[in-house]
């Protein structure tokens, strides 16, 4: 090195710089989107031939068992995959409006949380008229959906609404 001095170098490096990135699509994570479907509200009883309607599963006693249930699909796109993973709240509330001056008006929930690849899922409530606060009386139900927020801390937003309606229901005092 006689006598030859390296400078350190100085100030940012020089312009321009060149860098360049590649994608396979536009669209990579894809639309989120699900169906809401078969809404069930029905008792235990099991169903015979007409002209038998004491044993419809739609006209139930105050102490009989019942479920509300409804059907919830997700496409199947890596961000749905995504959203899936992350154990996204289903919350459901199954609306009885009341028909006539006796029935009553009120919410009944349920929720789960999603599962890793599992796309389709149907989400219940059980329990009697009576526990429930259901008079004698005829109802029609919806229900009414929210996708969201998921059980991680980065996921803290609801991303769907949905809902469903067309049920009816006819409840009577039980024969105690």
């Amino acid at each position: 090195m006689d006598g030859m001095q390296l400078k350190p170098t100085a100030g940012p490096q020089p312009l321009p710089q060149v860098g360049t990135t590649e994608t396979y699509s536009q669209n990579i994570l894809g639309p989120v989107y699900f169906e809401l479907y078969d809404l069930r509200v029905e008792g235990q009883t099991t169903p015979s031939q007409p002209p038998h309607p004491e044993n419809s599963p739609y006209i139930i006693s105050s102490n009989e068992d019942f479920t509300a249930s409804v059907k919830v699909k997700f496409n199947n796109s890596p961000l749905t995959r995504l959203l899936l993973c992350l154990k996204t709240k289903i919350h459901i509330c199954f609306s009885f409006e009341g028909v006539g001056a006796k029935a009553t008006e009120l919410d009944l929930s349920a929720w789960i949380e999603t599962e890793k690849d599992v796309f389709e899922y149907t989400i219940t409530y059980e329990g009697t008229p009576d526990a429930a606060g259901l008079t004698s009386g005829f109802y029609a139900i919806a229900a009414v959906a929210e996708i969201g927020p998921g059980n991680h801390p980065c996921a803290q937003y609801v991303f769907g609404y949905g809902y469903v309606a067309g049920v009816l229901l006819q409840v009577y005092k039980a024969f105690v």
